[in-house]
């Protein structure tokens, strides 16, 4: 090729060149090419360059896309109901859903207890079980007391409080009575009486002695204080007890199992002996009459609760609709019936032994299949009023009516009982086939207490309130603190020991028989 050839082919081949381009820049713009359309180009293509926007924007839309789960939900959920609830009462009542109002004050208790044991529940110690919410609904209704601001606009009549008060306690009382276990019982005989009698009845009349001498109450009131104090707290012993007997620990001697079964008799004596005290406390005459008053108000809590059980029982067969929701219905309305009846009727200790050990214990005892559907739903019911049963028993103390004295004589008597009970505890469990340390870890797990302290702690202080004796108030609000302290002590030390102890003291079984884990576990 010659060089003449070679330019021509250079001068042909550059327009080509340059007509490409323009051609290439139209394809992308639509608009031919300047230095203005380039900066803008340049500027509108950004974000289409930046991955991480859309993903931000992508995000946003699946998180609105589905609705929000877990803690979230729970506490829109809650908000809403509580906002609507307020706008029901409001249109009808007005001033009670106002601060210093009623329903105001309850809404606030209630919300602030179910938040304080979710913070106190969400506490979690490495090899221990979490943290009881008691604590902090206690907590929280002592906050709400004793903070002037706060306490000045949360206010609830005592005639409120102790409506709810009895309520939750007839809850507590039915699932107790459903708790009971026979068969375990009658297994676990001479041991389980005499750890869950023995030690009630010896704590019971050591605080009385000490609350007489100390804290100088009549005899009447130290024994009132004693069966309060009496009672294991089935709260905090039963999720410790479960995860011991999930990991193996004491399986094998059955010392969960016993720990459970004995609880659940424990409280119902103690319950039974506060009733009979809180009766003669509260009768005029001499010690003969009070004592025969108390016995026939037992009586005839005996005699009520048999007939209102076998009722039950009876009209409520198995091939009607619906029976498991009629017969609840039947028993917890039957059990409030009686607690509020014999307060009325001026027999305050008749009430609660036929709700606890007959109406629902006799009830049940006839009904077969779907007990643990009734104890479920009765479960759900003491969610709603546990904490309200809590915050109203924190909101009853006030730090500006406790003098320095009457606490320090209080935690005496309070800790001076306590090593007693552990005291008698040990030596109830001899000669049972337990060596020494399932012996030591016996006599500290039976420590904590809480529920029945909740529930029964108040009650003498709100009988004396129904007579109007300010005296007999006095010694109500003794007992109330005593029992407020012993919740606030004795549940967290006991919970922190039964978790420290257990896998030191018990022993590990290997190999766990399924039947052993699905035995009879009454736990409240």
């Amino acid at each position: 090729m010659t060089d003449e050839d070679k330019t021509i082919e250079r001068a042909d081949s550059k327009p080509s060149t340059e007509e490409e381009i323009p051609m290439n820049l139209r394809s992308i713009n639509g608009n031919e090419p300047t230095e203005g359309n380039d900066q803008l180009n340049s500027s509108e293509e950004k974000p289409q360059e930046t991955p991480t926007e859309s993903n931000c924007l992508q995000r946003l839309r699946e998180t609105f896309a589905r609705p929000p789960r877990e803690l979230l939900a729970t506490a829109i959920r809650n908000a809403t109901m509580t906002v609507l609830l307020c706008a029901l009462v409001w249109l009808d009542h007005g001033s009670e859903v106002l601060p210093g109002g009623n329903v105001f004050g309850i809404i606030v208790v209630c919300s602030c207890a179910m938040i304080g044991g979710k913070l106190v529940g969400l506490i979690k110690l490495p090899t221990l079980p979490p943290l009881p919410p008691l604590l902090g609904m206690l907590l929280a209704g002592f906050l709400i007391r004793n903070i002037p601001v706060i306490s000045d606009n949360v206010q609830i009549q005592h005639k409120w409080s102790f409506y709810l008060r009895s309520i939750a306690l007839s809850i507590i009382l039915v699932r107790g009575s459903l708790k009971l276990d026979t068969k375990v019982l009658k297994k676990l005989k001479g041991v389980c009486v005499r750890l869950a009698v023995g030690a009630c009845l010896v704590e019971a009349c050591a605080s009385a002695l000490l609350a007489h001498f100390l804290m100088g109450l009549p005899w009447q009131w130290g024994f009132i204080l004693g069966f309060v104090l009496g009672a294991a707290s089935p709260a905090v012993l039963t999720p410790s007890m479960l995860l011991l007997k999930k990991e193996g620990y004491g399986v094998k001697k059955g010392v969960p199992t016993l720990l459970l079964a004995a609880g659940s008799f424990n409280a119902i004596l103690a319950i039974t002996g506060f009733n009979t005290c809180l009766g003669m406390a509260f009768y005029t005459g001499s010690t003969v009459v009070n004592v025969l008053g108390g016995v026939s108000q037992v009586l005839i809590g005996v005699v009520t609760g048999s007939l209102l059980g076998f009722f039950i029982q009876y009209f409520s067969s198995s091939d009607q609709d619906n029976p498991v929701w009629k017969r609840v219905f039947l028993v917890l309305v039957f059990s409030e019936l009686v607690v509020f009846s014999s307060l009325y009727f001026g027999f305050p200790g008749s009430g609660e032994i036929p709700c606890t050990v007959l109406i629902a214990f006799v009830a049940v005892a006839g009904w077969t299949g779907n007990k643990e559907v009734i104890e479920n739903i009765v479960r759900v019911a003491w969610i709603v009023f546990e904490p309200l049963l809590f915050g109203l028993l924190g909101a009853e103390v006030s730090v500006a009516s406790l003098r320095p004295e009457t606490v320090g004589l209080c935690v005496a008597t309070l800790g001076i009982a306590v090593l007693i009970r552990i005291l008698t505890t040990f030596l109830m469990v001899c000669f049972a086939g337990f060596n020494i340390e399932e012996k030591i870890f016996i006599a500290f797990a039976w420590l904590p207490k809480a529920m029945i302290q909740a529930a029964l702690g108040s009650v003498a202080l709100d009988t004396a309130r129904l007579y109007g004796d300010t005296l007999l108030e006095d010694y109500g609000m003794d007992v109330l603190t005593v029992a407020f302290l012993a919740i606030l002590i004795t549940a967290l030390i006991g919970h922190l020991l039964i978790g420290f102890l257990g896998p030191r003291l018990l022993q590990k079984a290997e190999h766990q028989d399924k039947d052993e884990n699905v035995q009879g576990e009454p736990s409240e």
